[in-house]
């Protein structure tokens, strides 16, 4: 059992090298050496280079068929905090007012969380110690979080994730006054208010008019069509097509002599069945969604996980890149298995990743827009506090209750340090700074104002709440 002391040193000094790396991009950021276009071809290179190899590298040797059952747990719990971040985004959405540009973004604000940099820095750097078992246990927590990143790459695009953000720019833009009023009217009457309020209310006491009445409903009938059925929501002119009556119609003229009728039905039929060969049979249309979906599939980090995983459990491909105890392949002129230069050159590569995607970390929190003064009262705060609360304080909580009662009930393997370790240390994850990226892509205009205000006092409150869950995490693996 470690001591307090110690639980908290332990708890604190992966943090203490994340927040360097996260200082030294916020520090040349604002001294103007690390320009927008340089960051985001770092982030390209970190994303479709770094990430892939360090995963390839990390995933072969840790990964064997023994620890193969626990791709199933991690699945689980992945998809599990993407459903109770969604509900999360729900139920602020629900009780506090949103900008209109960010109605569906804050849905996935609370769904997808930062399972990339920040876990692999800290995970790197707890399980290089007691009560783990160094190197073997950093491949294997870099491998476990992989499979977050799976989950999250896959939901994030070919499940359609990012399309909330596309559906936030859709129509025209309302002013946060009326947005708020919309959200106050609301709320007023919802059976949550309605059964707290007095005996002698009526609903004529309010100050809304009927016109007011009437555009209100116009504007939420509007607003709560789905993306992509708005067209379809119209009327159609050929639909008025019924309404005309038949004896208006005129038979038109035909330009064709009319043919005799020919004594022979066979030559007909015979003209029919040649027509029919030749006319070719029609090609039944992919829909682009489904194009797009697959082609997602096939990202490098995608790619490397997917090859990663087969490599490490079939012992034949695995003796090629790392010693296997029984393999009769033959080793390479300095002993080492034939590819085993692929796990050193990627592993080397892969090293790089960790610091580099915390740097452009520190560079994306220097570009968030910080209010001034005078736009405090423009702003969200409820809907900004209750998020930042829901994910750094209510989440942890949850993901430690739920794999606590995943290990009881044996779905995790109690002996299995590292991925308890993993599964509650994701609990504890701030928005994903890939929001900001793809609404700056969707936006039209490069702003992302509003997901920038969520952000700040996620990443701030992150370093108390993660010290505190490392901490009470290796209390209860010690």
């Amino acid at each position: 059992m470690l001591s307090i002391s110690t639980l908290i040193w332990v708890a604190c000094r992966p943090l203490i090298r994340l927040v360097f790396c996260v200082s030294c991009g916020i520090i040349v950021t604002k001294k103007d050496m690390f320009p927008l276009v340089a960051a985001r071809s770092v982030s390209q290179i970190i994303m479709n280079i770094g990430y892939p190899c360090l995963m390839f590298s990390k995933i072969i040797p840790a990964f064997t068929s023994d620890n193969l059952r626990a791709l199933g747990p991690l699945v689980l719990v992945a998809v599990i905090y993407i459903l109770l971040g969604t509900l999360l985004g729900f139920v602020v959405k629900q009780l506090c007012w949103v900008p209109h540009r960010f109605r569906y973004g804050i849905l996935m604000a609370g769904a997808f969380s930062n399972v990339g940099d920040l876990p692999t820095a800290v995970a790197l750097a707890v399980t290089s110690a007691a009560p783990f078992n160094g190197t073997d246990d950093q491949n294997l927590a870099v491998a476990y979080i992989a499979a977050f990143i799976l989950v999250f790459i896959i939901g994030l695009f070919p499940l359609g994730g990012h399309r909330m953000i596309i559906w936030d720019f859709t129509g025209p833009d309302v002013e946060w006054t009326e947005t708020k009023a919309q959200s106050h009217q609301k709320h007023r009457r919802s059976p949550f208010a309605l059964r707290w309020r007095k005996p002698g209310f009526k609903a004529s006491d309010t100050n809304t008019t009927p016109a007011d009445t009437e555009k209100q409903a116009e504007e939420k009938s509007v607003e709560d069509i789905p993306f992509g059925l708005e067209s379809s929501s119209k009327a159609d002119p050929c639909d008025k097509v019924d309404s005309i009556p038949r004896n208006d119609l005129s038979k038109p003229e035909s330009t064709i002599l009319p043919i005799e009728p020919s004594p022979c039905a066979t030559s007909i039929n015979s003209l029919e069945q040649i027509q029919s060969q030749q006319s070719p049979r029609p090609r039944i249309p992919i829909p682009p969604s489904v194009i797009n979906a697959i082609k997602s599939f096939f990202t490098p980090p995608s790619i490397a996980i997917l090859v990663a995983f087969p490599i490490a459990v079939i012992p034949k491909l695995k003796a090629l890149f790392v010693p296997v105890a029984g393999s009769s392949i033959p080793s390479a002129p300095d002993g080492q298995p034939p590819l085993a230069f692929l796990i050193d050159a990627t592993s080397y590569v892969g090293n790089a990743a960790v610091p580099m995607a915390l740097i452009c970390l520190g560079s994306s929190l220097a570009r968030l827009t910080i209010p001034k003064r005078g736009e405090w009262r423009k702003l969200p705060l409820g809907a900004i506090g209750l998020l930042a609360a829901g994910k750094l304080v209510l989440m942890p909580v949850i993901g430690v209750l739920m794999c606590q009662g995943l290990t009881k009930a044996g779905v995790i393997p109690k002996e299995d340090k590292v991925l308890r370790f993993v599964c509650i240390f994701c609990s504890c994850l701030p928005t994903a700074t890939t929001q900001v990226f793809l609404t700056q892509v969707y936006s039209g205009t490069g702003s992302a104002e509003h997901i920038s205000v969520f952000l700040i006092p996620q990443y701030i409150l992150m370093f108390l709440t993660m010290t505190t869950l490392t901490a009470y995490t290796l209390h209860l693996l010690s």
